[in-house]
């Protein structure tokens, strides 16, 4: 089978092999061609030569007085930053994974910035010409030639359409998503090569990173996905901004395709173009609010800006925060948010024991870690907080002090899991660059009570109680129709096994009917229970006060007491 995947990488490789070549000189030529070597990546690529000039200049700075990751670090970075977009966006991805790799080497590549050229404006407009099968003069009143921003996926202008609304036009680059495609294919068969010759990279699981880096360029690349991203984004801030302080851009869904998006422009500053401002500002209060708001979408809602940097935040001109950029989105399921509210409990109360106990519900390892220890490795990782309120501590640090502890007993935070933690770590970034203490973990010690009563809340408790009830009933009705069905299997392939209980047949079923009698009782005790807590803020003075819902529940509950008496009978 191994085999067989080389193959199929191989035949991948080779239909790019120009650019497969170039990759692979680029990485030689800056000190990496140790590796390549061991990997025998230069034998199977046809008609590639070994570059004879190496980047001396480079690798002489590359080697001044810095530690072994540091020196990989830059070397990367210099291929990376050569390479073009997909190698710059892999090595930002690389960067953001502060839980597996070594400081040094993300020290480096958190210097990778987009360095993605222009595009002919006259590519671009025959691109937005050709996606609405009209001249660009009969969409837009003015077209300002020049980008405002440019990235690796996307070049942004500003412009008016026809009816005055000043706009923000975003335009896919031509060819992009090839070009992605194309390098990720490449990368994927070089790593793949790489974790057959270490060990140590293969654990990283970088192949899985990049793959889940894929797939999520992917979404990227369709900007009718980020325009829903956008209005959901802003329903959701809708219902708890109840001082109108957030302003999101408003999509024009007309004029949007897969590779054009076109919002409404917000005027105003950036906050990493705000500099230092003073204790006084009132942007102190509208940062908590941002914050506020990060956590309400997070742990209620479930789905989040996961890229909340200072570029994508914006100072309005009326005081008010303007939030752009909605390619990149975090969503979280029930069950993880769960854990994710019991995971900031036990950070705000020092739980050691409890934080321990929830990241082995969601973090991946191959081996139970030695429990005990673990948690005297987190509690000595968190010593340096203790006795600190939460306002007086540094949330990049304090988690990068749990996932560094987590790292050494072999412990991985899913990807979206570290998103959440980026996310948070990102925004305290955010206060700090401005001069400001956000005090996240304040914010969250205020408000976590508040939303662990929205998982206890009644509503809350009904639902559940009604879904354990339906699951109950679901296994018993299962587990006999799978005993049948292994029997005939056992069957069908010639088997057969004989047994004879002799006068044992009637205590079977008595205890079979007496365990479908209890989860019976259970369920209806469950739903009588549910009915009596909805009424305990209710004031009843006739039976007609008795809610509807009560009376369902109360229904359902004598039916399945009237059928439980019955089977107790046979």
């Amino acid at each position: 089978m191994d085999l067989v995947k080389t193959g199929i990488g191989l035949t991948k490789t080779i239909k790019n092999v120009s650019r497969t070549k170039e990759i692979v000189s680029v990485f030689w030529k800056n000190g990496f061609d140790e590796i390549i070597s061991k990997t025998k990546l230069h034998n199977v690529i046809p008609g590639f030569v070994i570059p004879k000039v190496r980047m001396k200049n480079a690798l002489e700075e590359s080697r001044k007085n810095k530690e072994i990751w540091e020196t990989i670090g830059f070397r990367l970075r210099k291929s990376f930053e050569e390479l073009g977009p997909s190698f710059i966006k892999l090595g930002q991805l690389i960067s953001s994974r502060e839980d597996i790799l070594d400081p040094l080497l993300i020290k480096e590549l958190k210097q990778l910035q987009s360095n993605a050229g222009g595009v002919e404006f006259n590519e671009v407009k025959n691109i937005i010409e050709e996606a609405f099968n009209k001249p660009i003069e009969m969409i837009f009143k003015s077209f300002n030639e020049k980008p405002i921003g440019k990235a690796s996926i996307g070049i942004v202008y500003e412009a008016t359409l026809i009816d005055g609304s000043d706009v923000v036009v975003k335009v896919r680059r031509p060819g992009i998503k090839s070009i992605l495609e194309n390098d990720f294919e490449i990368i994927s068969f070089i790593v793949s090569r790489l974790e057959k010759v270490s060990d140590e990279l293969k654990y990283l699981g970088i192949s899985k990173a990049i793959d889940d880096f894929f797939h999520s360029i992917n979404l990227e690349l369709n900007f009718l996905i980020e325009a829903q991203n956008c209005k959901k984004l802003r329903e959701n801030i809708t219902k708890i901004d109840k001082e109108n302080i957030f302003v999101l851009p408003t999509v024009f869904d007309e004029y949007t395709r897969e590779n054009i998006l076109v919002m409404s422009k917000l005027d105003g500053t950036p906050f990493n173009q705000l500099g230092h401002v003073t204790k006084e500002s009132p942007l102190n209060n509208i940062l908590d609010e941002s914050v506020k708001m990060f956590i309400n979408t997070l742990l209620v809602d479930g789905f989040f800006h996961a890229d909340l940097h200072g570029g994508n935040f914006f100072l309005l001109d009326d005081n008010k925060i303007g939030i752009i950029d909605f390619g990149l989105m975090g969503s979280i399921s029930k069950k993880n948010k769960e854990n994710l509210v019991a995971i900031l409990l036990a950070v705000v109360t020092n739980n050691y024991e409890n934080l321990v106990y929830e990241f082995l519900d969601v973090a991946e390892y191959d081996q139970i870690p030695q429990v005990d220890q673990l948690i005297i490795d987190v509690q000595k990782a968190l010593t340096p907080y203790i006795g600190l309120s939460v306002q007086d501590i540094d949330a990049t640090a304090f988690v990068n002090a749990i996932v560094t502890t987590l790292s050494t007993h072999h412990m991985y935070l899913p990807r979206q899991w570290f998103i959440i933690f980026r996310s948070l770590m990102t925004l305290d970034g955010v206060g700090k660059s401005l001069g400001l203490n956000i005090n996240i973990f304040k914010i969250i010690d205020e408000q976590i009570h508040d939303i662990m009563s929205e998982f206890v809340s009644k509503d809350a408790l009904l639902s559940e109680a009604l879904w354990i009830g339906r699951d109950t009933l679901n296994s018993l009705r299962i587990i006999p129709r799978h005993i049948q069905w292994m029997l005939k299997e056992f069957s069908r392939k010639k088997y057969r096994l004989d047994v004879e209980l002799v006068g044992v047949q009637n205590e079977i079923k008595k205890i079979s009917n007496g365990l479908f009698f209890f989860s019976l009782m259970f369920f209806s005790s469950i739903l009588i229970f549910s009915g009596v807590y909805l009424l305990k803020d209710i004031t009843i003075s006739e039976l007609k006060d008795i809610p509807v819902i009560v009376w369902s529940l109360w229904a359902i509950a004598t039916l399945a007491i009237f059928r439980a008496s019955i089977f107790a009978k046979n």
